[in-house]
């Protein structure tokens, strides 16, 4: 229970961080996922990213992801053909594993009950490094799910994040993503988790306070008034980063979007008039009733 709508996403905050029990499942599966992509690969590098590493990982949803470094030489000139090897490779080794598929730009390996149980793991070959506004980074090519490679740099962009988190302190820019990003997962939203964290960080970086109902509120307008569209890498790595895989997901993402939007607003306006009874029913309506009850 909570009395504020301020003690409600405090509440809620804390309920969407992942246990270390969830991460080891996958985790600990690490040596023989590596060991296979060594002897079919020759897989030099075998390193964790994505949000686990970040900090903006949600409960039972955020997996665990891996990038395989790989010599050129040993993988495809179509990056397609490169995820299709390794998703065999690995399902020649976790045989008793169902469901191990191509998820670009990785393969996914489901360990056990939850998504925050998966493997995922992008195969790249080094690229060299890049020079950017907070520093020199490795840089990798990794499947760019049209059959071509593009440029990632997972230090990069978690340093960008970093960078915001740090300047507002209190790790509200962090939890600020985990919100955005449980919307996404208890909605079924298919939005790139990776556009959210850099379309949030971005937001942030005019901003002097974080409160958690006004930002959401303006994050979801900006989102639809942008209209999902494709986003600069603020770092200047990735080119131009898609909100969703396929036109149509767009489409289904955009429309979700439109209605947290309006259910943000109405959050919004039912506080502004001391209706924090209706608040609290926007704000869970919006997670999928999954906010604190009051």
């Amino acid at each position: 229970m909570a009395k504020t709508i301020e003690e409600g996403f405090t509440k809620f905050i804390s309920g969407l961080q992942p246990n270390d029990s969830e991460h080891w499942k996958a985790a600990s599966h690490k040596n023989s996922v590596e060991a296979c992509l060594y002897n079919n690969f020759g897989c030099y590098r075998f390193f964790e990213t994505g949000s686990f590493g970040n900090g903006t990982s949600v409960k039972h949803f955020s997996d665990t992801d891996y990038f395989a470094a790989i010599p050129k030489d040993r993988l495809w000139e179509n990056s397609s053909s490169s995820l299709a090897k390794v998703r065999e490779a690995l399902q020649t080794t976790f045989q008793r594993t169902d469901g191990i598929k191509v998820n670009c730009p990785a393969v996914k390996i489901p360990f056990g009950q939850y998504a925050s149980e998966d493997m995922e793991i992008t195969p790249c070959w080094a690229a060299g490094t890049i020079d950017t506004k907070l520093g020199n980074f490795a840089l990798s090519q990794i499947p760019n799910c049209d059959g071509g490679w593009m440029y990632s740099s997972p230090k990069a962009h978690n340093e960008y994040v970093k960078k915001e988190n740090d300047r507002l302190k209190s790790n509200k820019v962090k939890n600020l993503i985990q919100l955005v990003k449980a919307w996404k997962y208890f909605n079924d939203v298919p939005i790139s988790s990776f556009y959210l964290e850099l379309r949030v960080t971005k937001y942030v970086e005019r901003e002097s306070i974080i409160i958690f109902d006004i930002d959401l509120e303006e994050i979801f307008l900006n989102l639809c008034n942008q209209g999902l569209a494709d986003m600069q890498d603020p770092m200047g790595i990735s080119g131009l980063i898609p909100a969703s895989k396929t036109n149509n997901f767009k489409q289904i993402a955009f429309s979700k979007l439109y209605t947290a939007a309006t259910r943000a607003e109405k959050a919004i306006e039912a506080k502004s008039k001391s209706n924090i009874d209706d608040s609290f029913y926007w704000w869970n309506l919006l997670f999928d009733n999954k906010f604190p009850a009051r």
